[in-house]
């Protein structure tokens, strides 16, 4: 393996209050240092940048504990941080960068920092990144003192991970585990998105039967459409024909009408030509005549109120033997039908009787201011009605004198006569016409009425009727029917109650859209949930592949380390299954955990081995000194089938005599071909088979201080 592990810098971490360096240039380096000197520090430096959650590991209880603490000589640290950097030429850490530096800091409160190449990351993007590189979290790759033992004794199914991680599997564990964490969101969004389609079921339902009545309205709507182009564009047609027709009925007897009254006047001249003066004086008599006539009757009606007046007083002052006014009003009715019949002689007869009883009313003690005004109306009376009577004798005469010249002109007169009745008859057709234009405006009006309620029910549409086929000679009534129809339709439309549908089709199309939308959501969900179900299945298949590879490669391994180190006798990983009973199952089933639903099955790995020259068959069997032996036989044999890029080992070596310890030596040249070693040792055998030295001490002040030493100084340093 190519990348090379550079440099840890630990600053406020443990015992190490001072920033400190280590370099590793060579393939096996060594720390040495007497107990208590913090040198064990250096290995729990590389698990907690690594990611270790697990404070027991790193000899702690908590994240604070991990910060220099102080002493008079070294102020307390505000944070520890350990900063690991990498040669990534080779590209094995999956970073497009030829040098990768992982820090990881603590504060003060526990609280933890991940930086990777100066940027903050997570925890998960560490593991992730590690995993690839064969440095998983089990931490196989950093055995401590007193650990070694920790795969004898672990529990079946954990040694199995020990064993997945050793075999470089946990990048496979970690895209399963994505995977399932994946398959379990994605049911979680399944169930969700189908909880949120049932939600709409109801809802896009009752806005269904909605757009079915909308519908419905606009099947009527359209219905309504098609009766009012149809009656729109025949009530135009007709207005139109009606309009052109009056036009033309009033354009040829207006040119009639002309040439009559220009006929009538020329007639009337000639006439008038054709008068004498006697004509004219007759004319003449006969406006003087009703002059005189109107001014009687005027003054017989101011008489009249004189008399009224004059009959008011009489009744204030009693009956006096005088006229009354009965007889003053039965006087002026006499005095008006003597008028009328022109009889001067019946007129005096009357006028002399009332001036008798004028003068008895006086003589009565009546209204005497009316008297010299009634006496004056009466003289003019007298007069006018004189005037009159010889005026109506003045026109008899010139009548009868007329008479005879009449003949002459009677031919022009009954041309004029004819004339004038025809003018008559066209002033009459005018009539009609005016009238046919009154009921043609009052048609048109109501016709602009029903296109602006056209246009507010139909909006635009309400226009097709301009380009709408218009129905020669129909009859009127037709359009009578067509109104009916569309009353009838606006009241089914307006019975409808499709108010707001413009938004009902809105929300049902979102809806739909959205249910719709949920569905594809289904679908994707269950392809991806497919997906990833036949992901994992791969995933699975494969490591199983591997992991059934690997441990015949670590048995293999293991075997031959064994050999070595126990100068025989046979080592070897099993697999094994185990039943336990489910969580939660009753206790009283417990006897029939044979039954599938009741029982579990873990998979997990056994240790099996013979030691030579011994009946020793079982792990418990072994002493302290064999128990090493073989934790480290099978350590090695695990990091020879999948080297990680480095091996940290932490005093591993402690409990071997001199012959073993040259045997671990041999073993951790052959490892050292494959992965970086850190060595932390008292054993001068191994002190001897590293290529660089550090020392750790501590003075007084509690801090570990770093000295790059020679093997001599080195095996000094150690006791």
């Amino acid at each position: 393996m190519e990348m090379r592990l550079k440099t840890i810098e630990l600053s406020g971490f443990k015992s190490f209050a001072k920033k400190t360096t280590l370099e590793f240039a060579s393939r096996i380096t060594a720390i040495v240092g007497p107990n208590g000197s913090g040198k064990s520090n250096v290995a729990e430096a590389f698990r907690f940048v690594l990611g270790e959650q697990s404070m027991k590991s790193m000899r702690s209880r908590r994240g604070e504990d991990l910060i220099w603490n102080g002493s008079p000589a070294a102020p307390r640290a505000g944070r520890a941080s350990v900063r690991l950097v990498f040669d990534n030429s080779d590209r094995v850490l999956d970073l497009d960068f030829d040098q990768a530096a992982l820090e990881r800091v603590v504060h003060h409160g526990g609280e933890n920092e991940y930086v990777l190449n100066g940027s903050q990351v997570r925890l998960r993007d560490i593991a992730g990144l590690l995993a690839g590189a064969n440095i998983g979290a089990s931490g196989h790759h950093i055995i401590s003192q007193g650990e070694a033992d920790r795969i004898l004794s672990a529990p079946f199914p954990l040694r199995r991970e020990m064993v997945e991680d050793a075999l470089g599997l946990t990048a496979y564990l970690y895209k399963r585990e994505e995977a399932e964490r994946k398959l379990q969101k994605t049911g979680e969004n399944i169930r969700e998105v189908e909880s949120l389609r049932r939600e709409l079921v109801p809802h896009l339902k009752f806005l269904g039967s909605q757009v079915k009545k909308i519908e419905q309205a606009q099947t009527l709507q359209g219905e309504l459409s098609r009766q009012y182009a149809e009656y729109l564009s025949s009530e135009r047609a007709y207005l139109q024909y009606t309009q052109n027709t009056l036009k033309e009925n009033r354009e040829l007897p207006e040119s009639e009408l002309r040439e009559l009254n220009k006929k009538v006047e020329h007639l009337r001249k000639a006439l008038d030509k054709k008068q004498d003066v006697e004509s004219g004086e007759l004319v003449e008599l006969e406006a003087r005549g009703r002059a005189a006539r109107a001014a009687r009757e005027k003054l017989g009606r101011e008489l009249g109120r004189v008399e009224g007046e004059i009959s008011a007083h009489t009744r204030l002052a009693g009956e006096s033997g005088g006229i009354s006014a009965k007889e003053a009003r039965q006087f002026g009715e006499q005095v008006l039908a003597l008028a009328e019949s022109s009889r001067l002689t019946d007129i005096m007869a009357l006028a002399r009787e009332f001036l008798q009883k004028i003068s008895r009313f006086m003589h009565s003690g009546g209204a005497e201011k009316f008297e010299e005004e009634k006496n004056r109306l009466e003289r003019e009376l007298l007069r006018l009605a004189s005037e009159e009577l010889e005026i109506s004798e003045s026109t008899a005469s010139m009548r009868k004198k007329m008479e005879s010249e009449n003949e002459a002109n009677r031919a022009a007169e009954r041309e004029l006569f004819a004339a004038m009745a025809r003018r008559s008859e066209l002033e009459s057709i005018f009539s009609g016409v005016r009238a046919q234009e009154e009921l043609l405006a009052r048609e048109c009006e109501r016709f602009k009425e029903e296109l602006r309620e056209a246009a507010a029910l139909l909006g635009r549409d309400a226009l097709a009727y301009e380009e709408h086929a218009v129905f020669d000679d129909e009859p009127r009534g037709a359009q009578e029917e067509r109104r009916r129809k569309i009353e009838r339709l606006k009241i089914r439309l307006e019975e409808s109650g499709t108010a707001g549908a413009e938004d009902v089709l809105r929300e049902h199309q979102e809806t739909t859209e959205r249910d719709q939308f949920l569905a594809r959501e289904l679908t994707d969900l269950a392809k991806s949930a497919q997906s990833l179900r036949e992901l994992i299945g791969d995933l699975t298949a494969t490591l199983e592949t591997r992991f059934k590879d690997g441990i015949e490669k670590i048995n293999k391994e293991f075997d031959a380390f064994f050999k070595i180190l126990f100068g025989g006798g046979t080592a070897s990983l099993a697999m094994i299954k185990e039943k336990k009973l489910k969580r939660g199952a009753p206790e009283a089933e417990s006897e029939e955990n044979d039954k599938e639903e009741d029982v579990e099955v873990e998979e997990g790995i056994d240790i099996v081995i013979s030691l030579p020259h011994k009946r020793i068959k079982g792990l418990h069997m072994l002493s302290g000194g064999e128990r090493a032996l073989t934790s480290i036989a099978l350590i090695f044999a695990m990091s020879q089938v999948n080297p990680p890029p480095f091996l940290i080992l932490d005093e591993t070596d402690a409990a071997l005599d001199e012959a073993n310890s040259r045997r671990y030596g041999d073993m951790l040249e052959n490892l050292a071909k494959k992965s970086q070693l850190i060595l932390i040792t008292h054993n001068r055998e191994t002190m001897s088979r590293a290529s660089a030295l550090y020392g750790v001490t501590m003075g007084g002040d509690g801090v570990s201080k770093l000295l790059s030493v020679k093997f001599e100084e080195a095996v000094a340093v150690a006791k």
